[in-house]
């Protein structure tokens, strides 16, 4: 760096200055070393020629005498970041990194705008810490989780700005089980490195253990924005549904362990898992008068509305009603049309087929929607018979509507 002269410098000691700068920058080093000692003679304080002559001796791979002059401009001036770089250098040709690091570190100090300067004051703060880091990686492979933590600790002191350290801390601090410290760390390495996909999908892996599922999905999607390959697209897709299933009703989730269903929430399992299908379908007026305020009655509408399930004949709709067999066949069947009316193809795998069914004869009432359940594989045979009074299980009515979900994509 230039060694600028500071301000009520005597001109003639600027102009032997720049001459001597002049010749150093075209290898004349003899004719620049005279110019920065007569201005040095005319003003003994006149740190910039010191300085310029720190620089004069490094281009002479001199960084003894180099150090030398260096050290004399900044008792002129302490803050004086011409020279604190120029020392810097020097110190790094002497193999004494630790200095080097103190005189780089101290002309950021004095001029922040050295932004290229932090990545060579960062590498040598690692480079610093390296045996502690050393024996910091050994404790961690040996598991021993104390030791590994004291000697990161170590190191994140020796240097504090340094993201890698805190991220390695967290994972350590993650293996031994102490996952409130772990996140902390990952926190503050994501704070000073915004681009560590790492420390991003380990803050999600611990939000998600902790059953945060929105904090856990917006930190698998940063790290995934960064680099897709930190993280699967199948977790963040399976922490998707989770989270919009931690957001359904109580009653909604509580399915699954059902040992029978209600006609609400089998029209709640049509509606969620089906919702492109049943908005696709022609609207019609429906009348309902008994769900008002019940949990499900924002599925329930547009289920009725789709033809999908129907009201009684006084409008009411029953929600509390179990769902037998042949009932969900019903509202298979209607599903089933709906598809068809989209993909006619598909259709072929149950329309006109004719099923041979144990219990439910071709004149029964309820044959067709059987039959259409069972060709389409939506709902198999118990053995040859259907049970067409056997209550639903949340479990069925999940296995029915996955496969209806299907065929609806495909």
């Amino acid at each position: 760096m230039f060694p600028t002269a500071p301000d009520g410098a005597a001109p003639a000691l600027v102009a032997q200055l720049d001459r001597g700068w002049q010749y150093l920058q075209m290898d004349d080093m003899r004719s620049a070393e005279r110019e920065f000692a007569a201005a040095l003679k005319q003003q003994a304080a006149f740190y910039p020629a010191e300085a310029a002559l720190g620089y004069t001796a490094l281009a002479r791979k001199n960084p003894k005498d180099a150090g030398d002059h260096f050290d004399r401009a900044l008792e002129g001036d302490a803050a004086y970041v011409p020279a604190l770089l120029g020392r810097g250098e020097a110190m790094l040709e002497l193999n004494r990194d630790a200095d080097a690091l103190a005189s780089f570190e101290s002309a950021i100090a004095a001029d922040p705008s050295l932004t290229d300067l932090r990545g060579r004051v960062e590498v040598l703060r690692l480079r610093a810490t390296q045996g502690t880091l050393a024996r910091a990686k050994k404790a961690a492979d040996a598991q021993r989780w104390d030791e590994a933590r004291m000697a990161y600790e170590q190191a994140i002191a020796a240097s504090p700005d340094s993201a890698f350290l805190y991220r390695e801390l967290a994972g350590v601090e993650q293996k031994a089980g102490q996952t409130a410290l772990a996140l902390s760390h990952y926190r503050k390495a994501v704070e000073m490195d915004a681009t560590d996909a790492h420390s991003h999908a380990a803050i999600g892996a611990i939000l998600e253990g902790q059953e945060d599922l929105p904090g856990a999905l917006e930190s698998y999607e940063r790290a995934r924005a960064i680099d897709p390959n930190e993280v699967p697209e199948a977790v963040v897709s399976r922490l998707r549904a989770r989270a919009a299933l931690a957001r359904l009703p109580a009653e909604y989730r509580a399915i699954p362990s059902a040992t029978s269903v209600s006609r609400a929430e089998v029209a709640a399992l049509v509606a969620i898992r089906l919702e492109a299908l049943v908005a696709r379908a022609r609207p019609r007026q429906a009348i309902i008068t008994d769900v008002r305020g019940h949990w499900a009655e924002r599925w329930i509408t547009p289920v009725v509305r789709a033809g999908i399930m129907n009201t009684l004949p006084n409008y009411q709709f029953g929600p509390g009603t179990r769902v037998r067999r042949g009932d969900l066949a019903l509202v298979v069947s209607r599903v089933l049309s709906l598809i068809a009316a989209d993909r006619p193809e598909l259709a072929t795998r149950w329309e006109g087929v004719r099923v041979q069914v144990a219990d439910v004869g071709e004149g029964h009432l309820s044959y067709p929607a059987v039959s259409m359940a069972v060709a389409s594989g939506v709902m198999p045979l118990n053995g040859a018979g259907f049970d067409l009074l056997k209550n639903v299980t949340g479990a069925e009515a999940l296995e029915v509507m996955g496969r209806l979900e299907a065929l609806a994509q495909q």
